[in-house]
């Protein structure tokens, strides 16, 4: 069965994934919330998609702040309530050797990417268990499969979200709620613009979109693209751990 959605949760829906989403949902009948921290690149969102035709409720806030995403969710909901949160937002800010010298970063990494994934889930998920529907996406990445020679604390992030995610499927199956995890490889976006290794694959972000409303609609439990990457990174996992480390370089 293929899923609609008419009210619709997008975290980090300033740019890249979370931008394009938010376009591609905007439409007539439809209520879109947007969160951002970056209030005027929000906001040029948000006009885009009213432009569309669809109803936009613009939150500038910060993900790790959980009391104040908590009451804009739940004002959100309870005027129209949530069929769709897409969990996006996130950060890759490692040093060059992982941030080690600096582990303010790996726990502000981890504060964002895990933490703001839950505090996204958490005032909404309860809500529609009582409804009996709804679908929950939490971004993770291709990254969340092995330990790459860059970005630790971002891989790490990525990993805990996925399997949690992917657990969370079984859990909550039997209250008609499904859910998703998104595994993109490179995509364009402001986190990959200044990324000091190559990016094979690289992907647009309308691209990236399609493939996940795609996968969305269809209650995927994994949504991983593109074929290339995905490829290389299963491989690296079922090839002996010594191997994959040298092939890493390590």
């Amino acid at each position: 069965m293929t899923k609609t959605f008419a009210s619709i949760v997008i975290t980090g829906a300033s740019s890249g994934i979370g931008e394009a989403l938010a376009l591609d949902y905007a439409a007539p009948g439809i209520a879109l919330a947007l969160s951002g921290r970056d209030g005027a690149r929000l906001e040029a969102v948000a006009e885009a998609c009213r432009a569309r035709g669809a109803t936009v409720d613009a939150g500038r806030i910060d993900v790790v702040d959980r009391e104040l995403l908590a009451a804009w969710l739940t004002r959100f909901d309870d005027s129209h309530p949530v069929d769709l949160v897409i969990a996006n937002a996130g950060i890759s800010i490692d040093k060059d050797n992982s941030s080690i010298d600096d582990f303010a970063i790996i726990r502000q990494t981890m504060a964002v990417n895990v933490d703001g994934v839950l505090n996204t889930v958490e005032p909404l998920v309860g809500r529609m268990m009582a409804r009996g529907r709804g679908q929950i996406a939490v971004m993770s990445s291709l990254a969340a499969f092995i330990g790459l020679p860059y970005s630790a604390s971002y891989n790490a992030s990525k990993a805990a979200v996925r399997v949690w995610g992917e657990s969370l499927r079984y859990v909550l199956k039997k209250d008609g709620i499904g859910v998703s995890v998104i595994c993109p490889g490179f995509v364009v976006s402001r986190i990959t613009a200044d990324a000091p290794f190559p990016m094979p694959f690289l992907m647009s972000a309308a691209k990236a979109s399609a493939i996940i409303r795609r996968g969305l609609a269809r209650n995927r439990p994994r949504i991983a693209f593109p074929i290339g990457t995905k490829a290389a990174v299963w491989l690296g996992t079922v090839l002996p751990g010594r191997w994959t480390a040298k092939l890493l370089g390590a």
